[in-house]
């Protein structure tokens, strides 16, 4: 069996177009429209899923994919272990940038900003509406760190089960979440023979948000 080329993974986009008469002049209503597009695509898997670039002290960027659990004018929501990598890089330096690629819609849109941890009531009330082995797992998962074994994680799992029996599960210290408060939104549409379309919004100094259209 020959091993795949990936310069021979070409496609052509040519399922839409994106003009500035048709964006809205506020980004996260532009985000709602398409997020709702996305969500309404059978193609398009785990529409909440983005990737989170964060920085640290040394200036190593690192790359993950995390959910998206709520967003509004006041950022995007997304939540983690407290001593996670990801968490410690937002201690060194604040600034990430977001990417949701929905590929199946040739679509993908990116956020840069500001992390900040939500409030404790925020996070306890998302806490409390996960699933009980999803409350469970929190518990057991240490991110970032080090682990012997799969193994070693079921036991842990098992003896949470056990500790909480009652089934009660309270939302540990270590964990909670960041809201990514934007400072640049870049939506992207894909085009015939590469020439996409690209526009970012960009703060103006009265409040209002400044479109403008990118190179490809």
């Amino acid at each position: 069996m020959s091993t795949p080329d990936p310069a021979s993974q070409r496609r052509s986009y040519e399922r839409g177009s994106l003009t500035r008469e048709t964006l809205l002049p506020d980004p996260v209503a532009q985000f709602r429209q398409w997020f709702t597009d996305a969500t309404g695509t059978p193609e398009v898997i785990e529409p909440n899923a983005m990737s989170l670039a964060t920085v640290d002290a040394g200036g190593q960027p690192s790359l993950r994919t995390v959910l998206l659990k709520a967003y509004d004018e006041r950022g995007f929501v997304f939540f983690t272990n407290y001593e996670s990598r990801k968490a410690r890089d937002i201690a060194a330096n604040p600034r990430v940038a977001l990417l949701l690629p929905w590929l199946a819609l040739e679509r993908q849109v990116k956020i840069e900003g500001r992390a900040e941890r939500v409030s404790r009531t925020e996070t306890v009330k998302y806490f409390l509406s996960r699933p009980i082995g999803h409350r469970l797992g929190a518990w057991v998962s240490q991110q970032s760190s080090v682990v012997s074994s799969r193994s070693l994680l079921l036991t842990k799992l098992e003896e949470m089960k056990r500790r909480f029996a009652d089934g009660e599960v309270p939302c540990p210290d270590f964990w909670g979440g960041y809201r990514v408060v934007p400072s640049r939104f870049e939506f992207w549409q894909g085009g015939k023979d590469r020439i996409h379309d690209s526009f970012a919004y960009l703060p103006a100094a009265d409040g209002s948000w400044t479109i403008e259209r990118l190179a490809p």
